[in-house]
């Protein structure tokens, strides 16, 4: 790659946003994906959905349904449900943790079906024309370590373009 190749590859990498506050209230116009990681077990009581379920019902009542209806639908590691709580802003459960221990098997974040996720929030963002907020998606309870989640927002996500904020808590 000559080097005018690898400035312009540089200027269209966007970064990511870190700002102060509840992801739940995100500091944007226009549409906007409110974007967090669930288990695949069902479970939805620890941690940011909590935060979730206290503004808006909808995310947990679609993500308890989509998950006792399982059999019939694509439920599982790497898949997404965009739920609309508001009329500009939507809330994306994506499973990206194998149930909600650490255990034998290492911390539940999976990685790789978290970047499938985060590709598919990079598609459903673009055709919206919206930009994502997340708390440091899948390092709390999940067990992961942003050092490896972030390069993944990088690539599926600013590094296509979506404007994305993630929240730290006071």
């Amino acid at each position: 790659m000559d080097p005018s190749e690898a400035t312009l590859r540089v200027r269209l990498v966007r970064e990511i946003r870190y700002v102060r506050g509840d992801a739940t209230s995100p500091q944007a116009k226009g549409v906007k994906v409110v974007a967090h990681v669930c288990n695949d077990l069902g479970g939805w009581g620890k941690g940011f959905v909590l935060e979730i379920s206290r503004r808006w019902p909808e995310p947990e009542a679609d993500y308890r349904a989509w998950h006792r209806d399982r059999a019939r639908n694509d439920f599982g590691l790497g898949a997404v449900r965009f739920v609309r709580v508001e009329p500009y802003i939507w809330v994306a459960n994506m499973v990206g943790q194998r149930g909600m221990k650490r255990g034998s098997k290492g911390v539940p974040i999976r990685y790789d079906a978290l970047g499938r996720c985060l590709a598919a929030l990079g598609d459903e963002a673009l055709e919206l024309g919206a930009s994502v907020h997340m708390p440091r998606i899948g390092c709390g309870l999940a067990g992961g370590k942003w050092s490896q989640v972030e390069p993944l927002i990088e690539e599926r996500l600013s590094g296509r373009e979506v404007p994305v904020t993630v929240y730290d808590f006071d």
